[in-house]
């Protein structure tokens, strides 16, 4: 086998096989909720509403669109988590 190429690690000739480079990594799941707030809320509010949804719900924000009207849409997300039965 020829030597690996410094830059990738992979061999110069020929392909390596896909098996010899996957890495498994546990992705987290996650459950998304949309709110949708309109142009006449103030940002004082729009933090009141997301401030009681991350303390009570346990939300985060994982995307937020001002629109040039002044709308807001907001996407918060929060982790499933998947409880495992024990005998």
């Amino acid at each position: 086998m020829p030597p690996p190429d410094v830059r990738t690690g992979s061999p110069r000739y020929g392909a390596a096989s896909l098996a010899d480079h996957v890495i498994m990594v546990a992705m987290a799941e996650y459950t998304y909720l949309v709110l949708s707030l309109p142009r006449g809320t103030t940002r004082d509010a729009a933090r009141q509403i997301l401030t009681e949804h991350a303390e009570r719900g346990g939300w985060e924000i994982d995307r937020l669109r001002l629109y040039p009207d002044g709308r807001r849409r907001i996407q918060l997300r929060r982790k499933v988590i998947r409880v495992v039965r024990t005998f």
